[in-house]
């Protein structure tokens, strides 16, 4: 491992913050002109002007001879993207249902011969080896964008042999690959195929057999709230329980259709709920209350064709709103950084300064991790990228482009690209 002072920044885009930022506090992402960040033993050691971080150095003795020195002139340094929803382990594709969507074929008509059945089955056909072939080159598409944490959901095997064999894969995963893996238990993703027509005796198979198997290889349980899936006393059985075990809670809501997946987060007191398309204001106003983190999932609208989550209502109403891929081979087989920004600044109304804090410290407060991840501050760990870029509005003015010029994770300086001459 090595230490690195970065210097020269001409801006450093900090973010600063232990925990997510709601509302109005969403637009303030700590920009330093100058900037300079020292990096040591994984950590964040000092962040300042560089004059600052300097003098700091010459204070604590730290010489030249201890760092390697990043000039960061005309670029802006920021906190690495983090994606926190995603299903990047898999088995098998679905872009003939994709082109059939592009025709005019509705996504709900593809889940009746299709759709995560489909994904289910590839999935427990896989080898280990192949999901973990095909989780890595993921993510080396992830890390070249930027990101340095991503959360990854199980869901695409609904028995107990394939969704174990999705969370180990993930495991392996977090061991040689440098990008931090969050893992989610989703067995309540879909009905189970021997489950047809019951899903109660479902939920009964996921408490019984489903969280005890999983446990210690996952840190959230997830399901999937909407009518025709699971509902809301399905939901509460299933969390209630959860929570005996250890896990923390996540949520698909409102997705479809309004159902008041967010007032049942809300109460639950989940970490984060996600999708939200049709949300309804008292589901707002719950969240509000309870702080649950909105996670919102515009590549999947996009990919869909769907209305986007009303983001402008969220953050007016003082909620903490984060931004995820939702990386999956069935509504969205896409892992964008550029193309989430474009769709939050131009379709969603949000600035780019909330674009930038929910894709950073909210996206890691959303898997619980904004104390040690999500922003430039002392202590943290040093998950720091560099865009060639002058301003950190180019993320939207440039837009849809990848600006990433080198991604630094716990420290260790693991991708950079020349960009120009």
């Amino acid at each position: 491992m090595s230490n690195y002072l970065i210097v020269n920044a001409k801006e450093l885009v900090t973010v600063s913050g232990f925990a997510g930022k709601c509302g109005e506090e969403m637009q303030d992402v700590g920009v330093i002109s100058n900037g300079a960040l020292y990096l040591a033993d994984g950590k964040i050691m000092d962040v300042g002007t560089t004059e600052e971080v300097q003098n700091w150095l010459l204070d604590q003795g730290i010489t030249s001879e201890c760092y390697l020195l990043v000039d960061a002139g005309n670029k802006v340094v920021m906190p690495g993207f983090i994606d926190s929803h995603t299903h990047f382990v898999f088995g098998g594709y679905r872009d003939d249902e994709y082109v059939l969507r592009l025709q005019g074929v509705k996504y709900s008509e593809l889940m009746e011969e299709g759709g995560i059945r489909r994904t289910v089955s590839s999935t427990r056909k896989a080898s280990f080896e192949e999901l973990y072939d095909s989780g890595y080159k993921r993510l080396q598409q992830m890390l070249m964008m930027g990101i340095t944490t991503v959360e990854g959901k199980s869901g695409y095997g609904l028995d107990l042999e394939t969704e174990l064999k999705q969370l180990d894969v993930m495991e392996k995963l977090n061991q040689t690959h440098p990008i931090h893996i969050v893992r989610t238990y989703m067995g309540a993703h879909e009905l189970a195929p021997e489950f047809a027509g019951s899903p109660d005796q479902y939920i009964d198979f996921l408490i019984k057999e489903g969280l005890p198997s999983v446990r210690g290889k996952a840190k959230f349980c997830d399901i999937f709230t909407e009518v025709g899936v699971f509902d809301h006393k399905q939901t509460r059985r299933l969390l209630h329980k959860a929570v005996e075990m250890g896990f923390q809670l996540k949520m698909h809501a409102d997705e479809m259709v309004p159902y008041g997946g967010a007032e049942l987060a809300a109460e639950l007191k989940t970490v984060s709920v996600d999708h939200l398309l049709n949300i309804s204001d008292n589901g707002i106003q719950k969240l509000k209350e309870s702080g649950t983190v909105a996670t919102l999932l515009p590549n999947t609208a996009f990919s869909l064709r769907e209305k986007y989550a009303p983001a402008r209502r969220m953050i007016d109403a003082g909620l903490p709103v984060a931004l995820a891929s939702d990386m999956n081979p069935g509504s969205c087989y896409s892992q964008s950084i550029p193309l989430i920004i474009a769709l939050a600044t131009i379709e969603m109304k949000m600035t780019i300064e909330e674009t930038i804090t929910a894709l950073t410290l909210n996206g890691a407060a959303a898997l619980d991790l904004a104390d040690v991840t999500g922003s430039l501050d002392t202590g943290k760990d040093a998950d720091v990228i560099i865009l060639d870029a002058p301003s950190y509005k180019h993320l939207a003015y440039h837009f849809a482009m990848n600006l990433v010029e080198s991604v630094f994770i716990k420290g260790n300086l693991e991708y950079t690209r020349k960009i120009g001459p």
